[in-house]
């Protein structure tokens, strides 16, 4: 077998071409010099959600807090018409998948969804990672699911079934710590205030909240002139569904005096100015209607009707293609025009 040897003067060229020229003579420590290499530039995907500079009120560092979105209650003082999506499968994926499609916001249902805080929470990551301000919709109006929600660090909570506006100051004194209201506090180590580091949460944590109160009872909305003057309520939330079964008309919410009552309802709320309507799209209520009457807040979909009616439409394209056979005649006569394949 043959042996290949390297000469001493083939080293010597060797540590030459790796060794730069020291820029301290008096160092005896050899710098490694290596190809330069030269960065490709980068294209950046605008962020289609409006952002600001870091809150003045905040201590952290400005690597941590660097830029961050408007809250919902900026964005909604600014007159913009927020679009969003209730969340009730407590899938980080989907909720991650919401926030990339754009949507302004998505409310995390603990009320009809399985899911308690701890699956919450998961959600609330993977919105806050794509820039979407998540609201935590509690299953009933209390101080305990409250402050659960509010400790997690959302952008808006919904209260449900809110019916006077005894039960809506109620609401509002769930979200404040004394003396303004009853919640516990823990605010040195929960996720609401980055975990004791924003030390400017509780100057702040009331004006960045959004309070939202359900109104869908008929009882409810013989007083929602009340109801959205009471001070620190946002929003109103209508319920089309729970307001039809109130009157008697069980998911009829098109039932024409239904509408009738909702439209007064809405009326009202806008007359009064001190809170915005917020409210989800319906079969026969598309979201253009919705904001041509004066809404701010929409959502337009569920993350669940959103996957059944995909899956019904796949199973029922499938089978129309079984049930109806294109005879071999027609394929013969060029009849038929094939699909192009997905990426042509």
């Amino acid at each position: 077998m043959a042996s290949h040897s390297i000469s001493p003067a083939s080293f010597s060229t060797l540590r030459k071409s790796l060794y730069a020229v020291n820029p301290n003579p008096n160092s005896k420590t050899p710098s490694l010099s290596f190809p330069r290499l030269q960065p490709k530039p980068l294209t950046l995907i605008p962020n289609l959600k409006p952002l600001t500079s870091p809150p003045p009120h905040s201590t952290t560092s400005a690597v941590a807090t660097a830029y961050t979105p408007q809250s919902l209650k900026s964005r909604l003082k600014n007159g913009e018409t927020l679009y969003g999506i209730f969340l009730l499968t407590f899938s980080p994926t989907i909720a991650e998948i919401a926030g990339l499609a754009g949507y302004d916001f998505a409310v995390v249902d603990m009320e009809h969804g399985h899911g308690g805080i701890s699956a919450a929470l998961p959600c609330l990551h993977a919105l806050a990672a794509t820039n979407t301000a998540a609201i935590l919709r509690l299953p009933e109006s209390s101080a305990t699911w409250a402050k659960k929600a509010l400790d997690l660090g959302p952008q808006g909570i919904m209260f449900p079934m809110i019916d006077s506006p005894k039960s809506a100051r109620k609401a509002v004194s769930y979200c404040r710590f004394p003396p303004n209201g009853v919640r516990g506090s823990a605010h040195t180590i929960v996720r609401a205030s980055d975990y004791g580091i924003n030390e400017g949460y509780l100057s702040n944590y009331e004006e960045d909240l959004l309070i939202m109160c359900q109104v869908e009872s008929e009882e409810g909305v013989k007083k929602i002139d009340e109801i959205c003057g009471v001070d620190g309520v946002d929003c109103i939330q209508m319920g089309p569904l729970d307001l039809s079964a109130s009157m008697g008309y069980l998911w009829d919410p098109g039932n024409k005096k239904v509408k009738e009552v909702m439209r007064g309802a809405e009326k009202a709320v806008l007359k009064r100015g001190e809170a915005y309507l917020s409210g989800f799209v319906m079969p026969h209520d598309g979201a253009e209607e919705l904001r041509r009457r004066g809404y701010h807040m929409v959502a337009g979909a569920a993350d669940l009707a959103l996957f059944r009616s995909a899956a019904v439409e796949d199973v029922r394209k499938f089978k129309m293609g079984l049930a109806e056979q294109v005879s071999d005649e027609e394929k013969e006569n060029g009849k038929v025009s094939e699909e192009k394949y997905w990426s042509e």
